[in-house]
């Protein structure tokens, strides 16, 4: 009766009192219990709850193991926090507690988010639902596999540079990155505060925008997020809208055939849904990884300053060897000397970014590339690339640099692996609704080309 339903058709459910609390929670325990093992995509299940008869509704969703939860354990999949658990919960995680959501557990990622196919992770890596030979990408890889399983049915992620869209690309389900600003990230463990983003990964348009107005808004605990209205995402998506929208050649470059061919599909289509493609020019997303590189370093190692083992968690001899390694080149580019060469270089080419996508989108209102240049890839891989989730990350990072929005959607399977394709929309800054929409539209049209059906299909109940 449950498998596949959407979250949207999960709260009809229990509004409509068909199904209770209680039997939907029990039915996705006994499905980690089932798949967990062979995915491990989740490091704690949550098995506290107390069923009342007279408690509210509750919907199970998955949260990844960088957001704080009140007595639910928090490790970032670093051993540093093995056994921390936080005194207090992130807005993301209080607000939905607040609107009747239920945490199912906490998911699998690159240790401190430091990566882009969860084998960084101290608890070893998460298998992709599609092909447990391979990565589900990274480093919200634990939250997209749960969803692509249906082990939950939707998830909460962080991105920091494509860290919410590449696993969401790769493992077959929707992922949403908004604007810088839109969600709080009090009690997300910070990796780069000034890119980190929290977001929704779901099964369908409808979830992410049903998330999306949750979880967004004013916080009064984290200062970068802006007082601006959140609109009705959910009705929103459903207006009849047409859109120009621009295509460019540099997100093109070195992009595998398969993904060209269901890109310019899905171009035939928009067309004829009548929507205006046109083409457009920016800034090569080459330049987005080096201004990426510095800075997230740089963050990085100043955020990773205060786990000395003192406060908290075990001491900085657990840290791994990427957290070690990014910590080393930030000190180094902040350091006297470098400063001026490195960082504050970086910060100005990030503006040059920033002003060409400004310029654009003058011209149009949402802007389709590929979501990643390959699709995934086989476990161990990344150890042949000594920056792999920057070069995985290209066509997710300017959009990441920028703050602007940006949503992932699987579009069809390879030929040649039957792997998931992922294509992305970015749009203005604070327009997600125009994103959702678009989305929405395409979903309505095509079902995505019957991937995430398929997908859930693997795993039966």
């Amino acid at each position: 009766m449950l498998l596949g339903k959407s979250l949207v058709s999960i709260f009809k459910l229990l509004n409509d009192k068909k199904i209770s609390s209680k039997e939907v929670i029990d039915y996705f325990l006994k499905r980690i219990e089932k798949y967990n093992q062979k995915l491990n995509a989740y490091l704690t299940v949550n098995k506290s709850y107390k069923f009342k008869k007279d408690d509210k509704l509750r919907v199970p969703i998955a949260i990844k193991d960088n957001f704080c939860t009140k007595n639910i354990k928090t490790t970032a999949s670093s051993k540093v926090l093995e056994n921390f658990i936080p005194p207090y919960e992130s807005t993301v995680t209080k607000r939905l507690l607040d609107a009747s959501f239920f945490i199912l557990g906490k998911t699998n990622l690159d240790a401190w988010a430091h990566g882009s196919s969860t084998e960084t992770s101290d608890f070893g890596p998460t298998k992709n639902p599609w092909d447990l030979s391979r990565s589900p990408g990274g480093s919200s890889g634990g939250s997209a596999a749960v969803v692509s399983s249906y082990l939950a049915p939707a998830a909460i992620g962080s991105e920091t540079a494509g860290s919410i869209r590449q696993p969401s690309a790769w493992s077959g389900i929707i992922g949403l990155k908004p604007t810088y600003g839109r969600v709080s990230r009090y009690g997300l463990i910070a990796m780069a505060s000034s890119l980190d983003c929290p977001g929704p990964l779901t099964l369908t348009t409808e979830d992410a925008a049903f998330i999306l107005k949750i979880i967004a808004g004013k916080d009064k605990f984290d200062a970068t997020t802006v007082e601006f209205e959140v609109p009705d995402y959910f009705s929103k998506i459903k207006e009849k809208k047409k859109f120009i929208i621009g295509i460019t050649e540099e997100y093109l470059e070195g992009v595998d055939d398969e993904i060209k061919e269901a890109f310019y599909q899905l171009i035939k289509i928009l067309e004829k849904m009548g929507h205006q493609i046109k083409k457009i020019k920016l800034l090569s997303p080459k330049y987005a990884i080096s201004v990426y590189t510095v800075i997230q370093r740089a963050e990085v190692s100043s955020n990773l300053a205060r786990y000395d083992g003192l406060r908290y968690g075990n001491d900085r001899t657990f840290f791994g060897s990427e957290a070690k390694r990014r910590i080393m080149l930030g000190a180094y580019v902040l350091s006297y000397g470098y400063y001026d060469a490195y960082y504050k270089k970086a910060q100005k080419v990030r503006t040059l970014i920033i002003e060409d996508f400004k310029k654009v989108f003058k011209e149009v209102d949402l802007i389709l590339a590929p979501t990643t240049p390959i699709p995934a890839l086989k476990l161990g891989e990344f150890e042949k690339y000594p920056f792999f989730g920057e070069i995985m990350d290209i066509l997710a990072e300017p959009a990441a640099i920028s703050g602007i929005c940006a949503i992932s959607f699987p579009f069809g399977l390879t030929k040649k692996n039957n792997l998931p394709i992922g294509l992305q929309l970015m749009g203005r800054w604070f327009e997600e609704e125009n994103i959702l929409n678009l989305t929405y539209q395409i979903e309505k049209e095509t079902d995505f080309l019957g991937v995430i059906k398929n997908g859930i299909k693997n795993y039966p109940d």
